[in-house]
């Protein structure tokens, strides 16, 4: 019983610490500073594909296979950090980087 009372709360305890808005990066997470530059540049390509869309110099279906494209990258990212406590190494930071890159190419400035 009390074995089964600690997975619980232990359980909950993890839903509840990694829970966040899908399309909120923490870009401030102390320890990850790979983790960090990763998420500062999807924000900033996400606030880029919204002023566009705004100031209709992109389509709506550029936009959305743009954020398409961030979600991807995003979600690899997660997949990433699952492999390493949490962290991105220099390989999964270059990797990601370069996705980002090409991503960017595509959003006019």
């Amino acid at each position: 019983m009390k074995t089964l009372l600690t997975t619980s709360l232990a359980t909950f305890i993890c839903a509840f610490t990694f829970a966040q808005d899908p399309g909120h990066q923490p870009t401030h997470m102390k320890g990850h500073p790979k983790v960090n530059q990763v998420d500062k540049r999807i924000d900033h390509q996400e606030k880029r594909i919204n002023e566009e869309r705004k100031e209709g110099d992109i389509t709506k279906k550029q936009a959305q296979q743009d954020r398409k494209n961030l979600s991807t990258i995003n979600n690899e990212k997660k997949d990433m950090r699952k492999m390493d406590n949490g962290h991105l190494t220099n390989q999964d930071q270059k990797a990601l980087n370069q996705q980002l890159d090409q991503n960017s190419k595509k959003i006019p400035k």
